[in-house]
């Protein structure tokens, strides 16, 4: 897949006002900032995904964090959930150094592409699922441009059931019941002419890494199990 489709659909999204909640709050975020970072400019705006555009490995989160990427405009960037992905994804060979810290900071992800299912941050972290359903079409026309992935990391059950609605709305083949969210979840899916495994991982948030439900050990296990499924698969 070329990259300039990908770039296109990341401009419609960063002008995106379809939930009037979720930009009023990106926006009041943006303008009152917090006091570590109040000599910033923030982003906030909607967030594209980030990565490669030839990637066969799909990364899939929540939302912007209101500090995090709706400050700094890139997913997972400049927050604590971001350390964790980014170094883990630095150990597994996906990502070319182990911080995201601001957009142009030279990071540069091989294989891989960083996306969520909702684009602006919302208040709690916790999107209404009117505005999920909104954001939908953003997610699944950007899986349909990365026609290479194969295999889709999901960080968290709601990542999980958003994705697989996505896949639904597409016209995929899932099974009943649906495969449901844990940690090193599996799942094996087909539709529009290919295939792709799914591996559950919890979300690397302070909630979870904090209390040790989520280890790095648990979370270097996702990212090898996923490297060895790419590395297996084959792409047309």
């Amino acid at each position: 897949m070329t990259e300039r489709p990908v770039l296109d659909l990341q401009k419609e999204i960063i002008h995106c006002h379809a939930c009037p909640r979720l930009v009023a709050w990106r926006e009041q975020v943006a303008e009152e900032k917090r006091a570590a970072f109040r000599d910033e400019e923030y982003w906030g705006r909607p967030v594209p995904g980030f990565g490669d555009p030839a990637a066969r490995l799909l990364v899939v989160g929540l939302a912007p964090a209101a500090h995090g990427a709706n400050r700094t405009g890139r997913m997972f960037t400049g927050d604590r959930s971001g350390d964790w992905l980014y170094a883990a994804m630095h150990r597994a060979g996906f990502a070319s150094r182990p911080t995201s810290e601001y957009r142009g900071d030279g990071l540069r992800l091989t294989d891989a592409w960083v996306t969520a299912p909702v684009r602006c941050a919302p208040p709690q972290n916790r999107p209404k699922p009117r505005e999920r359903d909104a954001c939908a079409e953003w997610l699944s026309r950007e899986f349909a441009l990365l026609d290479r992935v194969r295999v889709a990391v999901i960080l968290g059950g709601y990542g999980w059931t958003a994705f697989l609605r996505v896949l639904d709305g597409r016209g995929w083949d899932l099974p009943s019941p649906r495969p449901s969210f844990g940690h090193m979840a599996r799942a094996e899916l087909a539709g529009e002419g290919r295939k792709l495994s799914l591996v559950g991982s919890y979300h690397p948030s302070q909630q979870n890494t904090f209390t040790g439900r989520l280890t790095e050990a648990m979370f270097d296990e996702v990212w090898s199990t996923a490297g060895d499924l790419v590395d297996d698969g084959t792409v047309a």
